[in-house]
Order: structure tokens, then sequence, then C-alpha cells
């Protein structure tokens, strides 16, 4: 058995490097939580593993998996660029919570090479990431179904960083019955907000600096929703016709008042201006020393991720990606769509 204690903690730790060495592991008497990584863990990767450790208790196991995935690298990715840092992702992973750590050599996923039958993303795979990168979500895919079959867990722990890859494995999930519960994590992000990611460390100084832009645009795009929403609420109180402003200056929207299309307006917040705000951020980013390179800015469905269209209500995803220097960052949003865009003026006397 592969099994190889690794520092002091109170709790069983072991690092195994074949799915046949972590069933030999003993196994407590509750779920089986997976967190899958490629290694060059990060805070990202531990706040993953704290949610597991906290779903499934003191009883449970939490396993993490340190695999860099060929499959999921086109001509030209950074496959061998990628870092590997298994010593530290050990210390990491215990640190946080974990009980084990796989990590496989390619020969353990892949016997005998690239597997021949693989899982297909379907239509929603070849959308933004998967244009971007023909195949990548083929071979994420696969990749992930194989490590449910290697470590059998109970349940699984995603990231919503990577939203379209959330989305497809909840899909893949759902459409071929793995009987596997996907638990989405919040994005973890530096203090200016910046999304953390192993690739990060490519950023030199200055291109850090730039970088920040992307999630500056999400920010921009979620507080318009926000505050366009909130003037609608208010302004629905507020009389019809020449009075109209002045009910909104008493509001303590002189601002609104002081514009008289957005007085007669003062609608919901709808999908296009949600992506007029973060686009302006992004071209102000584009004038930057070093640039950052759009790929693409999107505010999509998250059951399909096709762009949305001016009457959606319920939740979306705006995300977006681009190049700083060398290195290509995504980063998202979730955005909830609940005010209608036409509404009845009303105000306490009733409605006008």
């Amino acid at each position: 058995m592969e099994r190889q204690p690794v520092g002091g903690g109170t709790r069983p730790f072991a690092l195994v490097h074949t799915a046949e060495a972590l069933h030999a592991l003993e196994r407590p008497a509750g779920r089986r939580a997976l967190v899958m990584t490629m290694g060059a863990l990060h805070e990202g990767h531990a706040s993953l593993v704290r949610a597991a450790r906290e779903h499934v208790g003191e009883h449970g196991q939490v396993v993490l998996t340190v695999f860099v995935n060929p499959l999921q690298f086109g001509a030209g990715e950074d496959l061998d660029r990628y870092p590997r840092t298994l010593d530290s992702d050990v210390v990491l992973a215990q640190e946080a919570g974990a009980d084990a750590v796989l990590a496989p050599s390619a020969e353990e996923v892949y016997p005998g090479g690239a597997p021949q039958v693989r899982i297909g993303a379907g239509p929603m795979g070849e959308r933004l990431e998967g244009a971007t990168r023909p195949g990548h979500f083929d071979g994420m895919l696969t990749v992930v179904g194989k490590m449910f079959h290697l470590t059998r867990p109970d349940l699984a722990f995603f990231g919503q960083k990577d939203a379209q890859q959330l989305a497809l494995v909840r899909r893949m999930v759902r459409d071929l019955a793995f009987g596997i519960d996907i638990v989405a994590v919040p994005t973890a992000r530096e203090p200016d907000g910046l999304a953390r990611s192993s690739r990060n460390r490519y950023l030199s100084p200055a291109e850090r600096r730039s970088a920040v832009a992307l999630s500056r645009a999400l920010f921009a795009g979620r507080d318009r929703l926000a505050a366009q929403n909130a003037l609608h609420h208010r302004a629905a109180w507020a009389p019809a016709g020449p009075g109209r402003a002045l009910a909104l200056d008493a509001l303590g929207e002189s601002r609104a008042a002081a514009d008289a299309h957005a007085v007669a307006r003062a609608v919901a917040a709808g999908p296009e201006e949600v992506r007029s705000a973060a686009r302006q951020v992004l071209e102000e980013a584009a004038r930057l020393s070093p640039p950052v390179v759009l790929d693409y800015l999107a505010l999509v469905d998250p059951s399909d991720f096709t762009e949305i269209t001016e009457d959606f209500r319920g939740e979306a995803v705006l995300a977006v990606a681009a190049k700083v220097g060398a290195t290509r960052l995504i980063d998202n949003l979730p955005l909830t769509f609940d005010t209608p865009r036409a509404h009845p003026v009303q105000h306490p006397g009733g409605a006008v």
C-alpha cells in the first residue's frame, strides 16, 4: 500500500498514488467528499477543502486529487509550463482539512495512453471557453468522470470561478446518472478582488495591476444592476406626472430628479445595461500598460450558457475572459434578474 503519513496533525493523513492504495485506507463511517485539482494549490483550493470538511463533518472523509490532465490542454497551451508543486500542495491540503491526497500518474488515470472513448460536452461545451479552447471541456469531463470512478465519492466540490465547468459537470452527473452530489463553492478572491488562480503566479507586478480590471468589470455590472433596481423600487412609490421629479427628490434621488428621462423611465436594470457597465471598465483597461486584451464578455443563462435576452428573469452569470501579457484569465459573478422591466407606477395613495 502506498501510504505516506504527512505532518503531525491529529487526524490520520495519507498521500497515495493509486486508486487501490486510496481504497485500502481505513474509510470513516461518513460520506466521502472529493476535491479535484490540477495542483499548484492556493487559498481558493483550500476553501474547497474547508467547505468539504464542514459538509461531511468529522465522521466523513475528504479526498483531494492532484493531476495535471493533458486532455484539457490544446495546441500551444501551457501544459509543460503548468506548475507542479506536489510537496507544498500536500501541506496545504492537510492544513485545510483533507484526509488524503491522491496524486496519480498519467498511466494510472489513462492506462495505455490517451483514451479512445471520451465524454463529449455537447453544444454547451462549444460556447465561450469551449469556442476559445476547442476540445477543452471534452477533456475535462473525461477526467472528471474517470476520477469519480477512481475515488468513488458521495459528493464533489467545485469552485464557482469555473462556472462553465461547474455547469457541465452538473449536467454530466444528471444526464449520465452518476449519483454524486455536486456542491458549488463561491469564488475565492484576493483583497483587491482578483479571483485566485494558479495562473496568477505568471503575472508580473505590472500585469497583476492590470488584471484586477476583470473583477472590477464584473463588480461594475453587478453594481449597475443593484443601483438601478434600487431606484426602480423607490421610484415606484413616486406619483406620475409633473410632481414626479419633486417626489423623487424628496426620496433622496436628486440626481435622478435632475434627469427628466431617468425620472420618466426609472425602470429596473436589464441585461444590456449590465453588459454596458462591465464593458466600459474593460474598454478603459484595454488602454492600460500592459493592456487587458478581451476575449469575451458574456451574460448567460447558467443552464446552457447562451446569452440572456432583455426580458430574462432568474439566475444568470456575468463572465469574462482576457489576456494580460501571456496569461489568460477568467472570472465570473452570479447575478439575479428578478424585477420586471415594465411596471405600474404606484405611490402610497394607490396606483396612478
